[in-house]
Order: C-alpha cells, then structure tokens, then sequence
C-alpha cells in the first residue's frame, strides 16, 4: 500500500498518497487551484503561473502543479497574496492579448475570461501598443491566432505525448515566442483537433465551427461515432437541425477527451447534397422519385409474391446499422423470407476467433485493459491508422504505467517509436516473426494481443496457442474495421448453416430478391444477377443504389436510437441528434415492410422500436444480457460472446484497409475528410523504408 501523508488545505484536513501532486490532491477533495498550462495525463509545464498557492513556513508562493504534497504541509489557495498574484498574473496575459471575446468563438467556454471574471482584473497596468500578428490557415481545420495565445503549451504537448506526431512546436523567444507548425506555415499531422480543444483561450480555432454559433445556442447530444470500430463517444453541437461540431470536452465515454478527425468532424456527410431524401423506383428504365408508400407496397409486394411460391432471397446488411437494425434484418431473412442467404463485409475473422476462444474465458480485451496492461503486442496492424483510439490507450499506457509494445508488422508504424521490440515479417513469415518475440513476452505480467484481418484461419489459432504457451494471462483483440462491425457478427448477419456468403449471393444466377442493407457490396466494378429483384437502403446513391429496382433512403447513426457494439466487444448506446427529411431508420424501414406484409409478418417479428428490439436481444443474444443502466446512461457495457464452437464460414474475410481520412462510403461524401492535404492516407505511409 502506498505510504500517505497528511496535510491541511484552506483549513480542510486532508490525508494523500505521498508525492501526489498538490494540485491534483486538491481537486480530488473538491478544492480548485486554476491553471493554464497543467492538464491532466500530460507532462508538467509551470509556465502559466496561475496556480501559485501559499504554503506555511515557505518564503514565497509555490506552483501548485508541480508541487508533490508532503506531511505536515499547511496550503492557502485563496489568500489575499495568492489572490494579487493572479491578478498580476492575468494583467501579464492580457497585455497582448486582445479583448475580442465578442467574436472569438471561444466565448463562453475561455478559462482566461473565467479567470479575469473571476479575480476582476477589468483592467491593465500596460498601455504600451499590443504586438499583433495576423491570423494564419494551418489546415482546412486548424486556424490560429497568436495575439490570443498564452502559450501555454498544451497543444504542443498534446499533439507530441498524446497523438506522438509531433506537429507543433515553439519559435522565437520572450514577447515574439508563438506556436509554430511543422512546416512553418502548414500543418501535417492527423488533423484530429485535439490542439484546437485542449486550448484554453480562443487562439486554436476550428475551420468548421468558427462563426457559426455560441455553445449555449445549441443542443449538445453525445451518441457514438459513426465510424471506425472503436467506439469513440461524439457529443454533437446541434442546432437549427444540423450538426455544428463535435467534441468529447465531458469526458463522458470510453475515449475521454480523445477523438480523431473523423469523430471530431466528419459528420458533414449527413448534410451533403447528394443525400437521398425521397424513395426512388426505376420506372422504364430510369429512376424516379415516389411516395414512401408507393415504395414500401411495392417492395412488400414482391416479398410476398417470391415467399409464396418459395421463391430465393438474399440479404446483405451493414456494418454501420444498429445492433437492434442488424438483429431485426436477420429474423425478418430468417423468420419471415425463409433464408439462409445473410451477410455483411466481414472485416476481421471474428468467426475462427471466437472458435479459438471457445474456452478462454475473460480473455477479451477491454479498450481500458489497452490503458492497464503491462504489456501489448500490435500484429499485422497499423494502429494508429485504423483505430485511433486503441492507439491512444496504448501511448498513454506508456507514458503513464511504462507498458511494454510490441509490433509485428509489414512495414513501419508509429508505434513502432515506442516499441520495446519490432519485427518485420515477408509474406507468410508473421508467426515467425511473433515467435521471435517470446521471450520478451513470456517475462511480461499480463498481455493484450491486437490483430489484424491478415491473422485469420489458420494462423489466429496459432497465435492464440502462442498466446497460450506464455504462461501469462494473456487477452485479444480481433480488429475489425466499422462501427458496428462487432454488432453485426454477434446479432446474426452471417452464413450459417448453408447459407450464402456475400461474395456467392453476388455470383448467385438464380436469386429472385437481393435486399442490401446499408452497404455498398458492388463497389469497384462488382455486379449482381441480373434477374435479382434489388432493394438497396442507404444515405447515397451508390454504385450499388445504381443497380437497384428500389431505393429507400434510410438514416445515419447520428439521426437514430439505439445501440453498437465495438471492436472490443462493448455495448454502447446511439442517440439521435438531427433529423433529415425524408429519410427513415433502417428499422423503421423493416418495421413498414412488414407491416404492409400482413399481420401476421407483423407478429412473427414484433415491434420495431429500438427499446423492445434490444429487450429481446437481451434475452436471446449470448453474453447480451448487458446492465442497462450502464448503457442507458452511456456507459460500456462489456459482452461475453464466447459460449462454444463456432462453424466454419463460407466467403471471404478482408479489411476494407481505411485510414485516418477515408471511412467507406461514408468518407467519401465528408467535405472535410477530402479537403485535408493527408487524404486520403496510405496504410503504410514509409513503404520505401519498409524491410
């Protein structure tokens, strides 16, 4: 147990681990201390001068951020001394920094204005004219004016210990010292934004919100990011029926404050002009736009009329629906059209993994095991590219507990900075490689192993036999690419027992109905049987809408209820922030087929409304009977999916290989995810250094 101390702050006694940090210890016990430049997780600055305190016994004031707490120490935080300090501390800052808060767009949420409001410097001692510097463009997305900056140097530590980029710097000394990018005038970097979030003034600003509202104009939803697997909560600014900005500055979801720039502005895709806000029919050989019920009775028609005389269907459903959307798309395939036929782009051998698991329990990884373990091995991967997030965990575990990493790739990654040990493998060299790494691994204490699609079959079992011979508790990650990817295996959209694998259901001459769900399957060129009644629900007109008899618009996970499920297997909740006219959830589409169906479709299926939906998944999806409170209030609630054997699959297993700056069909219609100079990415950026 550590050894603790006992101190009196503003005359509260107060018993702390030894060493602690003063300014931690204080907030723990609901005491603050304002500071600039400290931030939680990142390393000590002192430069701000804000948390000066007065200790008893000490000569003059101390800074409170790097202070460790000892026994015996007697703290004043709110002395007249520390309060005059402040004060002169805040008429320094101001001194260049200009009163502009009426359009600065940090007005509202600046901790300088909070400050000044708070210790009433109203006005400065210094009249000498400001230095003034004009405002510069760094990207699409970063905009920054130094005159507000009080150079801190949060940004510069959050993009160098946080995102390990090393983006943002510091130039030239004393009154002309400002925050430089790394090529001077431009930044190159992951354009996450989480420089412009983490600065505590308005000198960072965002080239998607800046000038459109105030934080108290809008509604601030917090729901799950429509992307990557990983499972970021978003918390979106509406207002007016759009989506202004997205942020997690709460803290409240599984990432903190952390998110990439597709969570924190790729949300522009649900007002492009392209979005389908009317059902479409082809009618003499072109599309045309009807009534939803014209659609919906049409559709259900030739349902009816293929079902009556046993006719062949095949389903293929999405990755970035719902777990309840997914679910309820399966029983109606099963339970109503009388199919086998069901699919989804499978991005991660999920299947073999969880057969190779079948008696491992607990051995899924949590994204907070990423945080605690003492050591990872990234296989076949390139983290920070693909799941941002895990990559993130995986940094700070470093920086904060000195985790052990280790990467197994085919070429260069980041994480390699911050390896133990790397290796490279050739083609069908990867268990060697790992094999290399076993003793190193077999002295760790405990181990997450990540893995890419390029483990499957086969060499998942043996990886996870490696993982067995440690002798160490040892705990996986599947990596799968989309925000449901997990959801959709575990609620049913696949194969089983003969059905039809995506690929063959595309091959398939003598299919009478092809119902694609949220997915675009005929990308690249790709092409159905002709003689397939297609039905396509989706945002866009896709290659595949292209193909299809009928077009219903259906609604993205910012306009839904519901749940996901992510790349570590935990339950989240969607919660619908905007609204898009003409557009339809994917289960509410389903639940309006059935309806026009019969009754009798209606009564084999049940209600459609997300809550009713998950009551039953609850019940009837193994290791899905989550707490549901810790999801309703949005938390994570851990599944256990493993409960035995797991057949074989037909069809193929592939990750779509996205970066940091495409996301499917969803990337291609974000403005801001193409207008980047690092779009669209590569998944090895160094491959002339590759081995």
């Amino acid at each position: 147990m550590a050894e603790t101390v006992k101190l009196t702050i503003n005359g509260q006694a107060i018993e702390a681990e030894k060493g602690a940090l003063l300014i931690e210890v204080a907030r723990a016990n609901g005491i603050e201390i304002p500071a600039f430049c400290y931030y939680e997780g990142l390393s000590l600055q002192a430069a701000c001068r804000m948390c000066l305190v007065e200790v008893e016994k000490t000569p003059k004031l101390q800074v409170g951020c790097t202070l460790p707490v000892a026994e015996g120490m007697v703290v004043h935080t709110e002395s007249d001394i520390v309060k005059k300090a402040r004060k002169g501390t805040l008429e320094f800052l101001l001194t260049n920094h200009p009163l502009d808060c009426p359009v600065c767009d940090k007005g509202g949420e600046c901790e300088l204005q909070d400050m000044v409001f708070r210790y009433g410097a109203g006005e400065s001692r210094f009249t000498e004219r400001k230095v003034h510097v004009d405002e510069q463009q760094w990207s699409p997305v970063v905009y920054f004016d130094a005159p507000r900056c009080i150079l801190c140097y949060r940004c510069v530590r959050v993009c160098n210990e946080g995102m390990g980029v090393n983006a943002l710097g510091v130039a030239n000394r004393g009154v002309v010292s400002e925050i430089v990018p790394n090529h001077h005038d431009y930044l190159e970097c992951d354009e996450c934004g989480a420089c412009i979030d983490i600065c505590p003034v308005g000198a960072l600003t965002s080239g998607i919100y800046r000038y459109q509202t105030r934080p108290w104009e809008m509604n601030h939803v917090g729901t799950i990011c429509t992307h990557c697997a990983d499972g970021c909560r978003t918390t979106l600014g509406v207002r007016n029926e759009k989506i202004i900005r997205g942020n997690n500055r709460d803290r409240s979801g599984i990432n903190g404050e952390f998110l990439c720039i597709k969570g924190r502005y790729a949300f522009d895709f649900t007002e492009h002009p392209e979005r389908l806000q009317s059902p479409m029919m082809k009618i003499n050989g072109a599309f045309e736009p009807v009534s939803w019920t014209q659609a919906l009775e049409t559709v259900a028609k030739k349902f009816a009329e293929v079902r009556s005389r046993s006719g062949r269907f095949g389903v293929i459903g999405s990755n970035h629906t719902s777990n309840e959307e997914n679910y309820y798309l399966q029983k109606f395939a099963r339970q109503v059209l009388g199919t086998k036929n069901i699919d989804h782009h499978r991005t991660g051998d999920l299947t073999t993994f969880a057969d190779a698991l079948s008696n491992h329990p607990n051995a899924l990884a949590t994204v907070d095991d990423l945080y605690n373990a003492k050591a990872v091995l990234i296989v076949a991967s390139d983290l920070s590219q693909q799941h941002p997030l895990l990559a993130n965990q995986i940094r700070a575990n470093v920086r904060h507990h000195g985790a052990h990493v280790y990467t197994v790739t085919e070429g260069p990654v980041r994480e390699d900075k911050i390896a133990a040990a790397s290796a490279r493998f050739p083609k069908g060299g990867m268990l060697t490689s790992v094999e290399s790494l076993r003793n190193k691994l077999k002295a760790e204490a405990t181990l997450v192993i990540l893995f890419g699609d390029a483990v499957q079959g086969d060499s998942l079992r043996q990886l996870i036999a490696f993982g067995d011979s440690l002798g160490i508790p040892v705990k996986y990650v599947c990596l799968v690419d989309y925000s449901n990817s997990r959801g959709a295996f575990d609620m049913g959209l696949i194969p089983r027992d003969g059905g039809l694998s995506r690929e063959q259901m595309l091959a398939a001459g003598d299919l009478d109905v092809l119902w694609i769900v949220g997915a675009n399957p005929l990308k690249g060129g790709a092409h159905a049987s002709s003689k397939a009644f297609v039905v396509v629900q989706d945002l866009f007109m896709t290659e595949t809408a292209m193909l299809a008899d009928v077009v219903l618009p259906g609604a993205s996970a910012y306009e839904k209820n519901g749940t996901v499920t992510n790349v570590c297997g935990e339950v989240q909740k969607l919660k619908a922030a905007i609204k898009v006219m003409g557009a339809k959830t994917d289960l509410e589409i389903f639940g309006a087929i059935a309806k026009e169906m019969g009754p009798e479709v209606v009564k084999a299926l049940g209600i459609w409304t997300p809550e009713k939906v998950f009551e039953e998944i609850r019940k009837n999806v193994h290791g899905y009977n989550v707490p549901l409170p810790v999801v309703a209030t949005g938390g994570a609630a851990p599944t256990m999916p493993l409960n035995g054997r797991v057949a074989a699959l037909p069809g193929t297993v592939a990750s779509a290989g996205d970066t940091l700056f495409t996301s499917g069909t969803l990337g291609k219609y974000s403005k801001i995810l193409s207008s980047v100079m690092e779009a669209p990415g590569a998944l090895y950026a160094n491959k002339e250094r590759q081995s």
